[in-house]
């Protein structure tokens, strides 16, 4: 039945009952010439005719109807609505360095951030009415105290403001600069992106400008100022990221662990303060692997089989609650409403089984081994991640605190020997895990820079205002009776002059 759904094709230029009549006309006309034409030689003779007849009716289709448009099908020029381009445009230059707070919320001076803001202006002139700016911290609880609130999730405290222009001013075509600074607090929080809360800065300008744009007369002659005024509002908005470099100790720690029943003594130095992006390194030492049995001329001993470092990452703060669910919160931390909110991940981790030096010829029997730890790729990876997220350690006033610790784990196994054979062993079925957890304070690199204060030339502050007096013999000197070195020049050079 191919004719069948050409013939529909072909009549498909009209409305949907003008389709079916047609329908109902090509059905009923070849039921008829299939039977008029029964003892043709072809069973697609009628299909043929059908075709040389309806060629015509469909060029002719094709022309009063170019497309066949749907009822609920939107037009394409309706969706695309024409940008209209802005008069003028904001750009921002930092010109401070890195926004680094230097040592501890109670140690760091602050950091300084100044840049400059600019307004291209695009058309021939516009007219300012304001020009602003500020620098706010966004917090967002990702865990808020009620889910779908905006109030309890988001919180917003602004730092510093710019009035960057006194009043309207009209600014002609081109770049106009516009500078600014600040001094930014040192126990204000660095710049953080964690599960359970993120802190960021945001610098944000806003221009309140009228396009005088010329408007064309029916005599397409252009006419500055005849065009209504339009008020656009201009916005710019950039993150900046802060940070904190906590100086580094002049020596390492040192830590020692004792794990009872046995006498295996460890003895661990690092830094407790590390780097993200820096190899830091963990040294230790196994004492007392060793047990001497003399009457049977044994001896006991532990083996290291496998050593696993994990850096971990713990993540607390307080989820306040906003205006509107401040009645039935409890009070949970310094006058704070909200719920406690806290999570531990894992980011960093290494399993090592070799690489360590064992002497059993002494009588304790010692392991010295050096690793590397920090924040590494493959916990990235595992968990879905183009790169490690981590946090530096920081401490908030409301309530937020971010620390990390390294724990390592070393795998022993009991082994028994002959005396003076410990390198012929045999094994007991005996194992043990020995766990050490160590406090670090992960930090962002100072790199070569320096707190501004220490860049800042030293000032005079108590010198005073005329050069001391000098003592001789107990009688002070009085400058004012001394005789002016110029008037004994002028005396000696009249002398000179008269001889």
């Amino acid at each position: 039945m191919p004719h069948l759904v050409a013939n529909f094709l072909r009549s498909s230029t009209g409305n949907i009952s003008n389709i079916k009549k047609a329908a109902s006309r090509s059905r009923n006309a070849s039921c008829e010439t299939s039977r008029n034409n029964s003892v043709s030689g072809s069973p697609y003779a009628s299909d043929a005719e059908e075709h040389a007849v309806k060629i015509p009716d469909l060029a002719e289709a094709i022309k009063k109807h170019n497309r066949l448009s749907l009822p609920f099908r939107r037009s394409a020029s309706k969706d695309q609505t024409p940008q209209v381009p802005l008069p003028a445009q904001i750009t921002c230059t930092i010109e401070s360095p890195p926004v680094i707070f230097h040592g501890s919320r109670e140690e760091s001076t602050g950091a300084l951030f100044s840049g400059q803001l600019a307004i291209d202006v695009k058309d021939e002139s516009v007219d300012v009415d304001s020009f602003t700016a500020s620098l706010t911290i966004h917090t967002v609880h990702k865990r808020p105290y009620q889910s779908h609130c905006e109030d309890c999730q988001h919180k917003t405290l602004q730092l510093e403001s710019w009035q960057l222009l006194a009043g309207p001013m009209t600014l002609r075509r081109g770049t106009h600069l516009f500078p600014f600074s600040t001094l930014l607090n040192g126990n204000h929080p660095a710049s953080i992106d964690t599960p359970v809360i993120s802190i960021a800065y945001e610098f944000k300008a806003e221009a309140r400008l009228t396009s005088r744009t010329p408007q064309l007369t029916p005599n397409a002659s252009p006419v500055l100022g005849s065009a209504p005024a339009t008020p656009t509002v201009i916005t710019f908005t950039q993150a900046v990221p802060v940070k904190r470099a906590i100086p580094e100790p002049l020596f390492p720690h040192h830590s020692v662990r004792v794990f009872p029943p046995t006498n295996i003594k460890a003895g661990a130095d690092y830094l407790s303060v590390i780097h993200p992006n820096d190899k830091n390194k963990l040294t230790f030492k196994l004492d007392g692997l060793m047990t001497h049995h003399d009457k049977v001329k044994t001896v006991d001993l532990w083996r290291l089989k496998k050593v696993t470092w994990r850096l971990e990452e713990t993540i607390k703060t307080v989820a306040p609650a906003c205006d509107k669910h401040l009645l039935g919160a409890q009070v949970v931390q310094d006058d704070i409403k909200g719920l406690l909110r806290s999570e531990t991940r894992v980011i960093g981790e290494k399993q090592i089984q070799e690489g360590w030096k064992s002497d059993y010829s002494s009588h304790d029997g010692t392991v010295d081994m050096e690793i590397e730890f920090g924040v590494n790729q493959s916990v990235a990876s595992r968990h879905g991640s183009k790169a490690a997220k981590y946090a530096c350690d920081t401490k908030t006033a409301d309530g937020t605190e971010v620390s990390h610790s390294l724990l390592v784990e070393l795998i022993v196994s009991k082994e028994y020997a002959a005396e003076g054979k410990t390198h012929i062993t045999t094994p007991t079925g005996t194992g043990r895990i020995l766990r050490m957890h160590f406090g670090v304070v992960m930090t962002e690199s100072p790199g070569l820079g320096v707190s501004w204060d220490n860049e800042a030339p030293p000032v005079y502050g108590e010198v005073p205002p005329s050069p001391p007096n000098y003592i001789i013999e107990d009688c002070p000197i009085d400058y004012e009776d001394l005789e002016a070195l110029d008037s004994r020049r002028s005396s000696s050079d009249a002398s000179s002059s008269s001889v």
